[in-house]
């Protein structure tokens, strides 16, 4: 865990009335969202930026998508690279890969931005 999730975590519980609740209750209470979902979210728009071209000189190095176009209920799957090292895990392609390829067909083949974060809401309140 995150120092600053820890820190939110400390700092809902110090609300009056909330510290017998759990952590996932006191966010929904507040009407907030977990630092960790919240990062997710922004690493999940950038990619979408990425392959929809928004940087048009370093799309095509950041992500790879997989051959396969085989698989059911999706236009297109990245490919997940293999390290060896642990500390790889956490780059930027290596979070967003296996959370993208988990999203459905309807959320990646947005047609806009606008559309793919109003998708991604609904989408990532069953993907964590």
């Amino acid at each position: 865990m995150e120092l600053l999730e820890r820190v939110q975590r400390r700092a809902t519980k110090m609300i009056g009335g909330m510290e017998h609740l759990s952590y996932e209750e006191r966010l929904r209470e507040l009407v907030l969202i977990s630092l960790e979902k919240r990062r997710l979210w922004g690493d999940l728009i950038a990619a979408f930026q990425y392959l929809k071209g928004a940087y048009e000189k370093d799309g095509d190095k950041v992500f790879s998508r997989a051959c396969c176009y085989r698989k059911r209920g999706y236009g297109f799957k990245l490919k997940e690279g293999w390290f060896r090292l642990d500390i790889r895990k956490n780059f930027f392609m290596m979070r967003v890969v296996r959370h993208w390829n988990r999203l459905p067909r309807e959320v990646t083949d947005a047609p806009s931005l606008e559309t793919f974060q109003a998708r991604l809401d609904g989408a990532l309140s069953n993907l964590i």
